[in-house]
């Protein structure tokens, strides 16, 4: 990631204007029911998902991160909803194996399917850090989702022209031109990532059909979680970066076969996002992943392994690319209006009603209470110049200075996420970049729920960040040396 070059600011005291009111208040009397924007369960944290829609409900397996220190880990769990705002937690579905020799002493990553006949059949990766091979491919089927039936003897390993060691995360879609199964399958050949594609008649018995698709972004890397998926008649491959930017990108085709195109934006998040893989509903395309949290759950830290799911609305555009837009669903849940009167104002800001008018002396702000549980924040922002630095920040410190803060660089083109209060010398953890030059309105949606905050751009793109400290903390625009507005903040709950 690049370094900021702008010209350091001196951050210094101003002179604050106390107002009244409260973002997190609500009409008296009133009572609303908590929406799960990033939901987690009280036994674990989410990891890998693997979204399979049936029947009107989205069924998300994932992988369980119980964090308890036993010699097996990872088992599936599985999550329910129809509306991305309520959702039911039936628990640990497939466990791992029992004893440290099985091969699925961990679980990995892979996918359900239903087969002609409705029966369901889950693919996902066996490992085990003392065994050679440590991964392998195995199946198991159910009749309702819940209950599974391992079947040991469909069990596979990858052959020579892969690695042993890195073979793993199955996905499978039937192909009905061909009248048979592929299954995607993460691994390694000739010292590059590459997803082979194996092909079936049965669901038990595979064959190797060679190479479908190999790193073109010149690192090597292990491209995880992949999906194949037909949308609107426009194919789309996906999958996750495992270095160095462990993000999900995409590429498109006209054919199950590829070739796969790169589109000029190939991402939908930045690196808060991970392990997204899409589903649709047959109306609707979602790219379903996990917001990590922090090592030592500290704000200040890097990512960790798992966390809370984020699930991203997708819509297409007339090309076939895609971009990431607010959940309708979601949005609709939080729609009740909270007076956002503000805490503090700079003194320079000129204030009308819920806009706000910034005129570039230094650093100036307009602080708001605390979200509610689940909150949503919706601002248009205009007359912006092409050097400035603007944001969205939580956890103020003594001197009224964002901690976690959402950067607008229009200089460099990125909308940023510093977990610092250090914007000029130190590095952004997260970023999208996006073309702020063009000086166009920006219509921000901010999702804000159980430690996790997400903002949408223009419908355009998302950048989903960890912020321990959005809970409970204070939040604000700002300006630095920004002569920019802010016009109709509304908060919703």
């Amino acid at each position: 990631m690049k370094r900021i070059r702008t010209a350091v600011l001196v951050i210094s005291l101003f002179l604050l204007c106390a107002c009244k009111g409260s973002a997190a208040s609500q009409q008296e009397g009133e009572e609303h029911e908590a929406v799960s924007v990033f939901p987690k369960t009280e036994a674990a944290w989410i990891g890998d998902t693997m979204p399979f829609y049936d029947d009107g409900t989205m069924y998300i397996f994932y992988l369980a991160d119980q964090r308890d220190g036993k010699v097996g880990y990872h088992p599936w769990g599985l999550l329910r909803t129809k509306d991305y705002c309520n959702y039911e937690n039936d628990g640990i579905v497939l466990p791992y194996g029992e004893t440290g020799d099985d091969q699925d002493i961990a679980l990995g990553t892979g996918c359900v399917i239903k087969d002609q006949n409705g029966l369901y059949h889950a693919f996902f990766t066996g490992h085990n850090d003392y065994r050679d091979p440590k991964e392998a491919i195995m199946h198991a089927t159910s009749s309702d989702m819940h209950d599974w039936k391992k079947i040991p003897e469909d069990t596979f390993i990858a052959n020579d022209h892969y690695s042993r060691d890195d073979f793993r995360d199955p996905y499978v879609l039937y192909i009905p031109e061909e009248q048979q199964y592929w299954m995607l399958i993460v691994t390694r050949s000739n010292n590059n990532g590459v997803i082979a594609r194996y092909t079936s008649k049965d669901l038990s018995h595979w064959e190797d059909q060679g190479i479908f698709f190999e790193d073109d972004m010149g690192y090597g890397t292990n491209m995880e979680c992949p999906t194949l998926i037909q949308f609107n008649n426009t194919w789309y491959l996906t999958f996750s970066d495992q270095w160095p930017d462990r993000v999900v990108h995409y590429r498109t085709s006209n054919s199950a076969k590829g070739p796969f195109v790169k589109p000029a934006s190939d991402t939908f998040d930045g690196s808060g996002f991970y392990a997204g893989r899409l589903e649709t509903d047959g109306t609707n395309l979602y790219a379903v992943g996990w917001n990590g949290t922090k090592i030592k759950h500290d704000d200040a830290n890097e990512y960790d392994w798992a966390g809370n799911m984020v699930v991203h609305q997708l819509a297409q555009r007339e090309d076939g690319s895609l971009h990431a837009v607010e959940n309708e669903k979601v949005a609709a849940a939080l729609s009740h209006n909270v007076h956002a009167e503000p805490l503090k104002m700079s003194e320079t800001i000129s204030a009308k009603k819920n806009s706000y008018e910034f005129k570039g002396d230094q650093y100036e702000l307009v602080q708001f209470d605390e979200f509610s549980d689940s909150g949503r924040m919706e601002v248009e922002i205009t007359d912006y110049a092409d050097d400035e630095m603007f944001g969205i920040a939580f956890a103020p410190d003594m001197d009224n200075v964002g901690t976690l803060n959402y950067v607008f660089n229009v200089k460099e083109n990125k909308i940023e996420f510093y977990n610092t209060d250090r914007l000029m010398d130190s590095y952004a953890q997260s970023f999208m970049e996006y073309d702020l030059q063009k000086g166009e309105p920006l219509h921000i949606s901010m999702y804000v729920n159980d430690g996790v905050v997400c903002v949408y751009v223009n419908d355009d793109i998302a950048l989903t960040a960890r912020m321990y400290w959005s809970a409970g903390t204070k939040w604000q625009i700002f300006g630095a040396n920004a002569d920019v507005k802010w016009n109709n903040l509304t908060v919703y709950d």
